[in-house]
């Protein structure tokens, strides 16, 4: 009988214990901190410029592992296009009208696959700019902080790539690059 009471009591703490670990490295959902920091940059034929917006809603799943970003699966990152700002209403609103934001009221980004090169990582995933969608892959680094996880990084493109004209000013003589980068410093933490 003890013996009998000693193992039913061995194999409900083994049960416990594997239960216990399971739980520790479940993915848990995760939320888009509010101000991130997400800017897009280029060049024209005047200076070089930079639009930046914070406002962006998100959600990931994420399992952290010893401080560490274990595994990441489906983040979504939405910022309305409108949202990025110059600081200059005239460059801003030709900067709407080339993203056709009448009828595309977002940028987004939705990761396919996150892959460790070393201590940093490489986001694989799709962009969609003015409606059209475009893989992409570009370096990533995270740090963890407590539960909370900040991706920084930068994603190169042309604007031709998405259809976009590159806007121009002043009657033409002022012509944007075609070549620009998005780049973000985000924070995801757990939902509440």
């Amino acid at each position: 009988m003890k013996m009998n009471s000693f193992s039913i009591l061995k194999t409900t703490l083994i049960a416990a214990l594997i239960l216990f670990n399971v739980s520790a490295i479940a993915q848990v959902n995760y939320t888009l901190s509010a101000n991130p920091d997400l800017k897009v940059s280029g060049t024209s034929t005047l200076h070089d410029w930079d639009m930046k917006s914070s406002t962006a809603t998100g959600k990931a799943e994420l399992t952290l592992a010893n401080g560490k970003v274990g595994t990441i699966k489906n983040v979504t990152i939405t910022m309305p296009a409108e949202s990025i700002k110059s600081g200059k209403s005239g460059m801003d609103k030709n900067a709407y009208a080339a993203l056709k934001t009448k009828n595309h009221k977002d940028v987004k980004f939705n990761l396919k696959e996150f892959v460790a090169k070393g201590t940093s990582f490489e986001a694989v995933g799709e962009f969609t700019i003015a409606g059209v969608t475009k893989a992409a892959k570009f370096p990533v680094s995270a740090t963890v902080a407590g539960e909370k996880v900040t991706f920084k990084g930068k994603h190169d493109f042309k604007l031709t790539d998405y259809n976009v004209d590159p806007p121009t000013a002043l009657m033409g003589t002022v012509k944007t690059g075609n070549e620009v980068s998005i780049h973000f410093n985000v924070t995801f933490q757990p939902t509440k």
